[in-house]
């Protein structure tokens, strides 16, 4: 990513079937062939408690002085895990994860565990490498990977299975020369300079799903809240770029598709305009690479860009719902220094980023 580390990105679920509470006061990654430490995993990966269904908007790190969680008997936490690595070759064949807390049982001192738990074989091979879905230009990179976005934390049951279909989606806007997203009233579609935009084919594939149809959300800048799956990323193109890796384009301006599925498409085809169908409070792109033909089941994989500018960073967290909500369209910006040329990386959240020249 944009940091120059290597990230492995997942979800450690943790259910506690004793009688009593059990606390856990850190998670340590292990690799599983040694038995060593991962390096720079001591401590406690961030756990929260099974919310699904809901957004992570208000979730915080723990401080210092706020290390361990209690989880309740018949309870599920999640332990939401980012570890960076400098390189690739850095990363274990094979990962386990060392919980240590203590059993909290009642009227009894408190009763130390350590438990060696969940195997996991980390992709090694390197995400797919590949174009732009949008236009040359400026791009606000918006609830990217790997902070607690909505995205990364949008945990869902789907057939009985907990799924995070938006692990490492970003939702694109473009900006101005001032950084802005909008001009004139936020209550007009507009007035977004995302709005209209072309959405292009970051690679050749075939077209497996296309939908159009579906109206633009109502109400600008307020949130939507859509009650069938089917509408959730409203008007939107799933392309198959290989075996089981699949690219969805979402929230497209009603009758603006323009693909049918069987279409053979090359890099940078035209798939459609930017709109704010579907859950969408102002128009962007929802961009981001899954596992199945479909947004729900999916798991999340991850990908790259080939090349790109890196800009800079907006340093205040600015949930998409807020951004119509603003005293101006003008996002808080801090440049990068230098700016850089990046080749073959994924923006982290809120990075600003050049597309072309």
């Amino acid at each position: 990513m944009t940091d120059g580390k290597v990230h492995l990105t997942y979800e450690l679920v943790l259910t506690n079937v004793a009688p009593a509470p059990v606390r856990v006061d850190g998670i340590e990654l292990h690799d599983a062939a040694t038995s060593a430490l991962v390096p720079g995993t001591t401590g406690r990966v961030d756990l929260t408690p099974l919310q699904v269904g809901t957004e992570a908007e208000g979730v915080s790190q723990p401080g210092p002085s706020n290390t361990s969680v209690t989880i309740a008997p018949t309870t599920t936490d999640i332990a939401w895990v980012d570890v960076v690595f400098p390189q690739r070759s850095a990363v274990p064949a094979t990962i386990e994860h060392v919980v240590s807390g203590a059993v909290l049982a009642p009227n009894a001192p408190p009763v130390p565990v350590q438990m060696r738990l969940g195997r996991t074989n980390p992709a090694t091979d390197g995400p797919a490498v590949v174009g732009a879905p949008v236009p040359s230009g400026t791009w606000y990179m918006s609830e990217g990977c790997c902070a607690d976005s909505h995205h990364r934390r949008g945990i869902e049951p789907v057939n009985g299975v907990l799924e995070v279909p938006q692990r490492y989606a970003i939702d694109f806007y473009k900006l101005d020369d001032q950084h802005r997203t909008w001009i004139g009233d936020p209550s007009k579609l507009a007035s977004y300079l995302s709005y209209r935009q072309p959405i292009l084919s970051a690679a050749a594939g075939t077209v497996v799903a296309a939908q159009d149809g579906l109206a633009n959300s109502a109400e600008v800048p307020h949130p939507t809240n859509l009650a069938t799956v089917k509408e959730t990323v409203g008007n939107h193109v799933i392309v198959q770029i290989s075996d089981g890796v699949y690219v969805l384009y979402a929230h497209m301006d009603p009758g603006s598709v323009a693909v049918r599925v069987g279409d053979r498409i090359t890099r940078g085809q035209q798939l459609g305009l930017i709109g704010n169908s579907g859950i969408s409070t102002t128009p962007h792109l929802h961009f981001q690479f899954l596992t199945t033909p479909t947004y729900f089941p999916a798991d999340s994989r991850p990908y790259a860009f080939d090349t790109f500018t890196l800009l800079g960073h907006v340093p205040t967290r600015l949930w998409d719902d807020n951004l119509g909500l603003q005293p101006t369209g003008a996002l808080p910006f801090q440049a990068a220094n230098p700016s850089s040329t990046r080749t073959n990386e994924l923006p982290l959240d809120r990075d600003v980023v050049r597309f072309g020249s």
